[in-house]
């Protein structure tokens, strides 16, 4: 499994923007084959810096996933609304314990 954290600081002015394309990504993300989970989250001591918490099934599923309409056009249409560049940390665990 892979596990991706992507936080976003948005501009103030463009929270509602945000927030709406984030749900227009969401949930067809999810959909796809290979998402075991996908949600996004503000900090509530950080208003407006928000997290992705994605899991996926392997990278197989995430190139899929970034060759998909709903992820290319959340990631154009979303730099309009940022006050710095999306920072991503990038994990692979394994279900053993």
């Amino acid at each position: 499994m892979i596990i991706i954290h992507a936080f976003f600081k948005v501009d103030p002015n463009h929270r509602q923007d945000f927030i709406k394309q984030a749900r227009q990504v969401g949930a067809p993300s999810q959909a796809e084959e290979g998402n075991i989970s996908y949600h996004f989250y503000e900090d509530p001591e950080q208003p407006n810096s928000f997290v992705f918490l994605e899991k996926w099934k392997d990278q197989e599923a995430i190139t899929l996933h970034e060759e998909t309409s709903h992820f290319k056009s959340f990631g154009s249409d979303v730099q309009d609304v940022l006050l710095e560049p999306i920072q991503v940390e990038v994990y692979e665990a394994s279900a053993k314990l």
